[in-house]
């Protein structure tokens, strides 16, 4: 009786252990993923080689488990977040993950057009279409469509912008019928939904999405930025420096490993990131000599000071350097002496 006891406790104990693992929390945990040397992600035809190493940094986001929960309740530099402030109002994971990939597209053309403009070189952009990015519930394209779906036919009409796309579906009314055909899943498809008003704003008529731009970007020699499913818009900066790099013949890494993190616009512009203290530790683990991080025009709370304050935590040997814009950071590393080999 009692060996029946054991055995049966046993399972028990054995079943709520791996049900730990695959139960999820209402939380997300983040902490120090990677640094990952960006010369063989990013190929410029014919481009120069470098010495040293450009690399993007990464932070490890995952839903909580008790165990992922409880570990970071102890370790450092691991973060728990509640998951209404990750998911906005009814937003899904898959929403959330196909906004991440859709920002990190954005930020790799706004890296290829700053770096291409800064060696002399003409971009031109071709309009593809639209993704979805979130479907409204209770809106027609509830059911319908889904989040990383790309719209490229609007009634048999083709447009060269997300404005134009706007502009013809607001000429409409609630009740009118609009016949899309995209692609999901790697499948065309072709539905039909009628437009009805936004509750918020009823003078508004619309089928319930957000959407952001698919265009690709023509530049010569070509370039290719294989990312894979790093999502998240944080690396344009180092992007944009790695590409510059290959299109120029001074090799602006002088020998040294050179880390950092910020988003990039088209006009060359550094915006801030989060988890700038996980990337800290991730890029000194791997070695960075170098760190460039958001100065946020020299705010108290800028990405910059976590940086710092980080590194000095860690007793890191990487030299922390500020920067607002791609040309700050470009100055910066053409005043850098040559490292001793």
């Amino acid at each position: 009786m009692r060996r029946k006891i054991y055995i049966g406790t046993l399972f028990l104990v054995v079943f709520i252990l791996i049900g730990g693992l695959y139960y999820p929390l209402p939380f997300y945990v983040s902490k120090p993923g990677m640094a990952k040397e960006l010369e063989p992600i990013i190929t410029v035809e014919d481009g120069y080689k470098e010495e040293g190493n450009f690399m993007l940094t990464t932070v490890r986001m995952g839903r909580a488990n008790i165990y992922s929960y409880l570990e970071a309740k102890i370790r450092k530099y691991e973060e728990i977040y509640p998951l209404d402030l990750i998911l906005s109002n009814k937003e899904t994971e898959d929403e959330y993950n196909a906004q991440q990939l859709q920002m990190m597209a954005g930020s790799k053309l706004n890296a290829i057009e700053v770096a291409y403009r800064k060696a002399g070189i003409p971009v031109h952009y071709k309009f593809k279409g639209i993704y979805v990015i979130q479907v409204v519930p209770g809106m027609p394209a509830e059911g319908k469509l889904q989040a990383g779906d790309r719209i490229f036919k609007v009634d048999g009409h083709t447009f060269s912008s997300s404005e134009k796309f706007i502009k013809y579906v607001s000429k409409k009314q609630a009740g009118d019928p609009i016949t899309l055909t995209y692609v999901g899943n790697k499948k065309t498809k072709t539905i039909t939904v009628s437009l009805e008003q936004f509750k918020e704003n009823p003078k508004k008529v619309g089928i319930g999405i957000s959407l952001v731009d698919d265009k690709s970007i023509i530049v010569d020699p070509t370039v290719k930025v294989k990312t894979d499913e790093i999502g998240g818009p944080s690396a344009g900066l180092m992007f944009s420096l790695e590409i510059y790099n290959q299109l120029t013949s001074e090799d602006l890494t002088k020998g040294y490993q050179i880390a950092g993190t910020g988003t990039i616009d088209e006009k060359g512009a550094v915006g801030p990131i989060g988890g700038i203290e996980q990337k800290i530790v991730a890029a000194d683990k791997a070695g960075a000599e170098i760190f460039f991080a958001p100065n946020e025009n020299g705010s108290k709370t800028s990405n910059y000071r976590d940086a710092l304050k980080t590194a000095r935590d860690i007793k890191s040997k990487m030299k922390i350097v500020p920067v607002d814009t791609f040309e700050e950071a470009v100055k910066y590393l053409e005043r850098l002496p040559e490292k001793d080999k």
